[in-house]
């Protein structure tokens, strides 16, 4: 019996593709919400300038013109979508702003969703996001209280060879 609602988090990664892939390989859903949360680019910039040390004068985004970090998002997330329909899930495409942490947005939504699941690649974070971000799996397995399907990476070729 499918359950109502799966949510896989989804940011584009490898480790995110494969989850997608497994999700519609193991499970059913009704609905599969594919989330990609994003962090508007003023927080990002903050945040790198503070951990840089170096004072960052005051800048304020043009209202007129979109976040390049949601545009981002939005392609990542019609991705997500693409593959999660290939797989053969019901899916619908969702965004969230993150206020504090990736892992936080994604408990917030599985939350005001009531999801039955949630789908997450880990070790996705690669590069400055892995030194600046703890494991946003790790996060959401530890706060949220619903079902989680954690999907690791695939084996490296190289090391299957031995």
């Amino acid at each position: 019996m499918p359950c109502d609602t799966m949510l896989i988090a989804y940011d584009g990664s490898e480790n995110a593709k494969r989850a997608v892939e497994y999700a519609g390989r193991f499970l059913s859903a009704t609905r599969a919400v594919v989330l990609t949360a994003w962090e508007p680019m003023v927080r990002q910039a903050a945040r790198l300038s503070g951990l840089s040390g170096v004072m960052q004068p005051e800048w304020l985004p043009d209202e007129e013109i979109e976040d390049v970090a949601y545009v981002d998002a939005k392609h990542t997330n019609a991705e997500g979508v693409r593959l999660a329909k290939l797989a053969g899930l019901n899916a619908e495409a969702r965004t969230a702003e993150c206020t504090s942490t990736i892992w936080n947005a994604i408990v917030d939504v599985a939350d005001d969703l009531n999801v039955d699941i949630i789908v997450a690649g880990t070790r996705g974070a690669t590069g400055v996001r892995a030194l600046l971000h703890s494991s946003v799996a790790e996060a959401v397995l530890k706060h949220c209280h619903r079902p989680i399907l954690l999907v690791p990476p695939g084996r490296d070729p190289a090391d299957a060879a031995r």
